[in-house]
């Protein structure tokens, strides 16, 4: 008659331990508040004050030799033309310096079969520099004197701030302001009481260039070239407790 009565008592203890358990854990969720997060982003448009010009030149030749020497002719001259720029020392540097072959298959002046498309034909240099003009009245100008130097290629110009630090906490104040707006809206659609700020951080805080692009070499006496706004965005998130 033993037996039977220590089987039961098994049974009964597992279930028995359980229940504190479950109740220990009912009770950490309902303490738990419920949250509110939003995000918003705040913006503000001012005037640049520089602009970062990318050139350079691009040459051929037989061999990879004859087509940096070229290169390096052409490139003399766009350094000489920076100097006479006043554009000197950090606000200037080389971006890029490459030497590729050329296929059969890249060049249009060649009629080859498709078995020999990847014969080398020639060599290509590239030189790209990148220059900060802090004159935006002469920067019409520098670009001319860069390509009359002998840069053959003009990848962009981009206008930007050298001190973007008030703008940028404008666009946080509107961004916070903007967040506060949304949480009001929220607690009084819904009908919730807001206890209090959980938590609040930043991200994706930067200035917004504006880009220029051409494509082709043509200038006239002065280049053309309308500098715009430069946008300074941050974007803030932020959580609430808040009781339903």
């Amino acid at each position: 008659m033993l037996r039977p009565l220590l089987l039961a008592t098994a049974l009964v203890l597992p279930g028995a331990m359980a229940a504190p358990a479950f109740a220990q854990s009912a009770q950490t969720e309902a303490s738990e508040p419920a949250t509110l997060s939003l995000t918003a982003s705040g913006e503000v448009s001012i005037a640049p004050d520089m602009a970062v010009v990318t050139a350079g030149a691009v040459t051929r030749g037989e061999t990879a030799a004859e087509a940096l020497r070229a290169n390096s002719r052409l490139m003399n001259e766009v350094f000489a033309a920076l100097d006479e720029a006043g554009i000197t020392g950090n606000d200037r540097q080389t971006s890029n310096l490459s030497v590729n072959p050329v296929y059969a298959s890249q060049d249009p002046n060649r009629s080859r079969p498709q078995s020999s498309d990847r014969e080398i034909v020639g060599y290509e240099a590239r030189n790209t520099v990148t220059a900060v003009v802090r004159d935006l009245d002469s920067l019409g100008q520098t670009i001319d004197a860069l390509v009359d130097s002998g840069a053959n290629e003009l990848q962009g110009v981009s206008f930007s701030a050298e001190d973007p630090a008030e703008a940028r906490n404008e666009a946080r104040r509107r961004a916070v302001a903007k967040l506060n707006d949304l949480r009001d809206l929220y607690a009084d659609a819904a009908g919730f009481t807001v206890l209090g700020l959980q938590s609040i951080s930043e991200s994706g805080g930067y200035s917004e260039p504006m880009m220029m692009r051409s494509a082709g070499m043509a200038m006239d006496e002065s280049t053309p070239v309308a500098a715009g706004e430069v946008t300074v965005r941050v974007t803030v998130n932020a959580s609430w407790r808040i009781d339903d």
